[in-house]
């Protein structure tokens, strides 16, 4: 907190901060520099001038002289679904902890992800996180060279880093519990054919009924709203006793569903959702899923960028794991 008893006109400058402090101008500059050759004590000292003068380093100098910017991109086809919105805030949360800025740019019908790539590089930032949907665009279009990147989910791409959920394994885990429950088939509500994480899970649920020798029934697809999950529980077999769906918006909708048509939840179907969001635990009934961390995948995705940025790093692929979370959605199979 600025010292409410200096109070500068003007900007404050780096000569104002080592003249407070008693050090040298040079050395303020290691000190915004996060240079080693700088000892606690003097930084200590540094630091608390800087916060009694309301000292902040000069993002465009700072560039001149390291050519970084320190602010980094995130695309995104929209931010109208949960776990966009999620992803943003956990990228936003984590750029923030290293003082990177962060710029924003959705995609919308268009998808037009060069354009995007342009528009970032005129705001000069150092890389850029893709999410998603966003990732196949990317995979398709002839990346920049200028730009580092790391994608989120994204079948693998030696041209970037690729930060995922461990999607297959999450709606295995679900698709176990039903099964061990007692139900005969699982159904499941698929989320967009052209999305990877959607794919993925159905890949889980898909493979944890064939190592069973269950045929699978046909997926029926959604667009990760609670609308379409509703749609979709509207075609279910009236026999199904047990639905997994891909998010816990459509796991919403078709809760939604199987009430109006006089089916109860767990007692008639259990269902089981996929991310967890903040409001699973207060759906009627409480809803089984399988957790996703989004501010893991922010903080890894925003970590290999920075680290790429700033130190050149190899491109990796990093999968970060999911935990099923049991609620009383589910029940035994009668």
């Amino acid at each position: 907190m600025r010292d409410p008893d200096i109070a500068p006109a003007r900007r404050v400058s780096m000569a104002d901060v080592a003249a407070l402090a008693g050090v040298s101008g040079q050395t303020v500059s290691r000190v915004v520099n996060d240079s080693p050759r700088v000892d606690p004590a003097t930084r200590a000292k540094v630091h608390e001038a800087m916060g009694r003068l309301g000292y902040r380093p000069h993002r465009a100098a700072r560039a001149l002289r390291t050519g970084r910017t320190q602010t980094i991109g995130l695309i995104a086809s929209t931010l109208a679904t949960v776990g966009n919105s999620l992803m943003l805030q956990a990228v936003a949360d984590a750029a923030a902890t290293r003082s990177y800025a962060l710029v924003v740019v959705t995609l919308g019908t268009r998808g037009d992800i060069a354009s995007a790539f342009d528009r970032l590089r005129d705001q000069g930032v150092d890389g850029v996180v893709v999410l998603n949907e966003a990732t196949d665009l990317a995979r398709a279009a002839s990346t920049p060279d200028d730009l580092r990147l790391v994608v989120v989910d994204s079948p693998p791409d030696d041209r970037f880093t690729i930060v995922e959920t461990a999607h297959a394994g999450g709606a295995r885990a679900a698709t176990e519990h039903l099964l061990e429950l007692g139900h005969q088939v699982v159904h499941h509500i698929g989320g967009p054919a052209e999305s990877f994480a959607a794919a993925e899970r159905e890949r889980g649920w898909r493979s944890t009924l064939e190592a069973a020798g269950i045929a699978r029934p046909p997926v029926l697809r959604g667009d990760w709203s609670a609308a379409s999950g509703h749609t979709a529980a509207g075609r279910l077999d009236p026999a199904a006793t047990a639905v997994f769906a891909a998010n816990d918006q459509m796991a919403l909708g078709a809760l939604r569903a199987l009430a109006e048509a006089g089916r109860r939840v767990p007692g008639d179907v259990s269902v089981v959702g996929f991310d967890d969001v903040a409001d699973a635990a207060d759906y009627l009934p409480p809803l089984t899923t399988v957790r996703q961390d989004f501010d893991r995948l922010g903080e890894s995705a925003v970590a290999a960028l920075i680290a790429d940025i700033e130190d050149g790093a190899d491109r990796q692929l990093e999968s970060v794991p999911t935990a099923l979370i049991l609620r009383s959605s589910t029940g035994r199979a009668r």
